[in-house]
């Protein structure tokens, strides 16, 4: 929390509007500790609501990939199921049924070879899921290390310098080293170059990303495989790729259904997507699959009594909402094919058009145009606006309720400073023109300037 949040939330007692107070309660209550006395629902609804208010739209938050707009029936189904816990497969077998009649569905959407060997479940978001992808990757080093007499206590992973940061989690929670390939102009994701100088015969595996959390760039799986393939041809070195595709996942099989990132291509052994992002589904949701159940090693999964019989279980947490899964599969049933189609062409139509206004702008160049996911960014032309920088920008729109973020690249890029639009579901046309229409206005203002404004805190921006 920044510092000056810390210090509002840490201040005196809480103060109740008389309007909202029935007779004989109090006007204040503690802010960092239990009253001693209760609150009528009302009151604290309203107290809630009133400082909840204060975070601002989500439609307009630009900066997060999660969803924020859900129509009426899928929020009702939403409420219905808000008591139900997902890892009670026993208590709530129709929940269970469907959460595996997801995941059969993602399976058949990224052309699993055997929908009945592929194995997968739901997860809280993506980062849950990363983490049970990399953890299968471990598992499975180990064991080959073992059975072959060889020691297990270095393993590594290779990924892009722009990975999500749950990936460094991933490494420092399960003592992983992490091996970065850093992107540059010329090679702005990883795409198989000099991958031979990251692996050796402790990788456990290669993170392939489709949609970078940065830019929205896919990376490219098939070139990444083939450059696998020819380490393995001369090193015996047989290493699999688990795609990370948060976004992509999603956007791929409906825009792109010709581009091979998926289990079509035979090194990739797991992929995770989050339902909550393109899945169309209100946070937190995540999904994980393997292309065949042997890719997930015996040693963990868990049994669970389900229906008479056992169910495999591998997800990290044991509490956790259902509400998200029946979400999920009445999307799946609610769109289809050509519904999920229609809703991401919408997105990166928009997208597209963001892209060409703010592309079109003398003082701007795009990094990319939302070629791949909904999403792109832009950085400042070399020379243009001494008085101004992104951040300017940034802080301008917030005053107008938009979160555009700007940020630095990663490593070797990070003197390179960057603006992100990333266009979901809600963000229609007309908002986007409107968009445009305060950026226009905010670099007319700063165009003005005859010298830079105060520097101030700045709030970083988080991958």
């Amino acid at each position: 929390m920044p510092h000056n949040n810390r210090e509002r939330d840490l201040r005196g007692d809480v103060d109740v509007n008389p309007l909202f107070a029935r007779p004989g309660e109090l006007r204040s209550r503690p802010r960092t500790r239990l009253a001693d006395l209760p609150m009528l629902p009302e009151t604290a609804y309203q107290v809630v609501h009133d400082e909840a208010m204060l975070d601002g739209n989500a439609r307009l938050n630009l900066a997060t990939f999660v969803g924020t707009w859900m129509d009426d029936q899928a929020r009702r189904l939403y409420l219905e199921a808000s008591d139900k816990n997902m890892i009670d497969k026993d208590e709530y077998p129709s929940t269970a049924a469907i959460e595996e009649r997801c995941w059969r569905i993602l399976a058949d959407l990224w052309h699993a070879p055997d929908q009945e060997r592929a194995i997968g479940c739901s997860t809280i978001g993506s980062s849950e899921a990363c983490m049970l992808g990399g953890l299968a990757f471990k598992r499975r080093w180990q064991e080959a290390r073992r059975a072959a007499g060889k020691p297990t206590d270095r393993p590594n992973l290779v990924m892009s310098s722009a990975v999500q940061v749950v990936w460094e989690k991933f490494c420092n929670y399960w003592d992983v080293e992490p091996r970065f390939v850093p992107i540059t102009e010329e090679h702005r994701t990883l795409d198989g170059a000099n991958l031979k100088s990251y692996v050796d015969e402790n990788t456990i595996g290669v993170v392939s990303i489709l949609g970078v959390t940065y830019t929205g760039m896919y990376e490219p799986v098939l070139k990444v495989s083939r450059a696998l393939d020819e380490i393995q041809h001369e090193t015996g070195l047989d290493i699999p790729i688990h795609v990370d595709g948060a976004s992509g996942a999603m956007i791929a099989p409906f825009l792109q259904p010709h581009l091979e990132w998926d289990f079509r291509v035979p090194r990739v052994a797991s992929i995770n997507t989050s339902g909550h992002k393109y899945g169309l589904v209100n946070p937190g949701l995540g999904w994980v699959l393997w292309r065949d159940r042997d890719l997930l090693p015996e040693s963990l999964v868990f049994k669970v009594s389900y229906l008479g019989g056992d169910m495999p279980t591998f997800a990290l947490n044991f509490s956790r909402p259902a509400a998200q899964v029946l979400v999920q599969y009445f999307q799946f049933l609610r769109l289809g094919r050509l519904g999920y189609h229609e809703v991401q062409k919408a997105s990166m139509e928009v997208a597209k058009y963001l892209a060409d206004r703010i592309g079109a702008m003398e003082c701007f160049e795009l990094w990319n145009d939302a070629d791949d996911i909904p999403v792109f960014a832009w950085r400042q032309k070399p020379g243009y606006g001494p008085n101004w920088t992104l951040y300017d920008v940034s802080d301008r729109l917030r005053m107008k309720g938009w979160l555009v973020p700007a940020y630095p690249m990663p490593d070797n890029l990070s003197d390179t400073v960057v603006q992100r639009v990333v266009v979901r579901n809600g963000m229609s046309m007309d908002l986007a023109t409107n968009l445009v229409a305060d950026i226009e206005e905010t670099v007319a203002y700063l165009d003005k300037l005859t010298q830079p404004l105060p520097d101030a805190d700045r709030s970083v921006f988080h991958h």
